[in-house]
């Protein structure tokens, strides 16, 4: 078998094509599903929510930053697949000591397209991730040129509640935003900064997006806020749609396409 090389540059040596797989990226869990490795996936976190037959049928290895390194050892492993952001690098450093570990490290997404073509080729699956690849860049193709560039809006993402947390220039998070033709006002901070209702006001923000996750905005967020800001336009996202990088990406344009309609309402 050759050697495969991950995103942040590591060999990974395998000594056939895996069979026992673990995912510790819920996004990933689902693209290992939609390329046809039901059978091969043997562990997943209890934040990997889809898809849903999976929550029922397949082993809990705990969180994507609390793994239970003991349930790991016993369903042993040929390859976990794992994330720079998602895990942290201690319980990589420590799983790779023991199992072969490839992770992913996703900003843009050329990096997720990447990355869903070195899955398929590692697991064995590389006609069936082609075909998500050109679905993907078909897609979201179609829905940049629909987009207006003379009415871009100057935008915020909120991904927590207490403090408040928004998305900087160098997430994943922040790609999606451009692509709907948002203008990203935080975008000169790094990953998640931490930001006050006063910051939105003097970054002259006109659409708030209030996401679905990690932190879940309600709508009795959005009227709290909506009081406080009232020459803001804010709307309640899926933030799924917005932040996770593997086969969900072949139906984000089109939600993406029913979100601008509603922001343009």
């Amino acid at each position: 078998m050759p050697v495969f090389i991950d995103q942040l540059g590591r060999n990974i040596s395998l000594k056939d094509f895996p069979q026992r797989i673990i995912s510790l990226v819920p996004s990933q869990t689902e693209l290992l599903f939609d390329l046809g490795l039901d059978e091969q996936v043997v562990g997943i976190t209890k934040f990997c929510v889809h898809p849903e037959k999976w929550i029922r049928n397949k082993t809990r290895v705990g969180g994507t930053k609390q793994i239970n390194f003991k349930t790991i050892a016993e369903l042993d492993p040929d390859l976990i697949i794992a994330n720079k952001e998602e895990n942290t690098k201690e319980q990589i450093a420590e799983l790779a000591g023991s199992f072969p570990v490839w992770v992913s490290d996703i900003s843009t997404l050329n990096d997720a397209l990447e990355m869903i073509g070195s899955v398929g080729q590692i697991t064995n699956k590389e006609g069936g991730a082609k075909k998500i690849i050109a679905e993907i860049i078909d897609n979201f193709s179609s829905f940049i040129k629909q987009q207006d560039a003379n009415n871009i809006r100057r935008t915020a993402y909120l991904i927590w509640q207490d403090p408040y947390m928004s998305v900087g220039g160098d997430t994943f998070i922040h790609e999606m935003m451009t692509c709907c033709g948002m203008k990203n006002i935080f975008e000169d901070r790094d990953r998640y900064p931490t930001i006050t209702e006063a910051d939105l006001s003097r970054e002259n923000c006109e659409l708030l997006l209030l996401s679905s996750e990690p932190f879940p905005f309600k709508e009795n967020h959005l009227k709290e806020l909506q009081n406080k800001l009232q020459k803001v336009k804010i709307i309640l996202v899926d933030g799924e749609m917005f932040s996770w990088y593997g086969s969900r990406l072949i139906k984000a344009p089109q939600y993406f396409r029913q979100l601008m309609t509603e922001i343009g309402k």
